[in-house]
């Protein structure tokens, strides 16, 4: 469940299986929901309204920030991209998240001209949940998945989500 106002959106409950048990958290759960479903100084949501900040540059493989991500994060448009899917081509911009909601993901959102989101991506710090991973490294664990870099750190591809639309 999701709110939109006239500036943000933002994730009002989140459900899913867990051992074959239904469980649900909403924004009144606290930090427990606040931790993944959260976004924004006390859950306002991201910007709708989206546009070039100057904050992140890419250039390919490789995105430095003109701020501190590892204390805030930073969310900014970085290109215009054609993605294909399906042998459908959609123009649209590439939305990166540099740590806003955790401080070792970095996600890509490609949102077409009406504000729908065609693809989005996961890319996991190289480091991220080691311990529960045997400490092993994403990079040793998918070590042909696609890698970007963001200020000297390798982050690595994990998972996409497409919209049902698309489909």
């Amino acid at each position: 469940m999701a709110q939109l106002t006239d500036t943000h959106s933002r994730y009002l409950a989140e459900s899913h299986l867990e051992n074959g048990v239904r469980k649900c958290y909403t924004f009144l759960d606290g930090d427990s929901f606040t931790k993944n479903w959260g976004y924004g100084e006390d859950n306002c949501g991201n910007e709708i309204h989206v546009k070039v900040k100057g904050l992140l540059q890419r250039d390919g493989a490789n995105i430095t920030s003109q701020a501190d991500c590892t204390n805030s994060g930073s969310l900014d448009v970085v290109g215009r991209y054609s993605v294909t899917i399906a042998g459908k081509s959609y123009d649209t911009i590439c939305v990166m998240d540099v740590e806003s909601f955790d401080d070792a993901i970095v996600t890509e959102s490609y949102i077409d001209k009406n504000g729908r989101t065609i693809l989005w991506r996961r890319f996991n710090r190289d480091d991220w949940a080691i311990s529960r991973f045997g400490g092993k490294k994403w990079s040793e664990m998918l070590p042909d998945n696609e890698k970007i870099t963001v200020d000297g750190s390798i982050y690595v591809h994990w998972y996409d989500c497409i919209s049902d639309y698309i489909l």
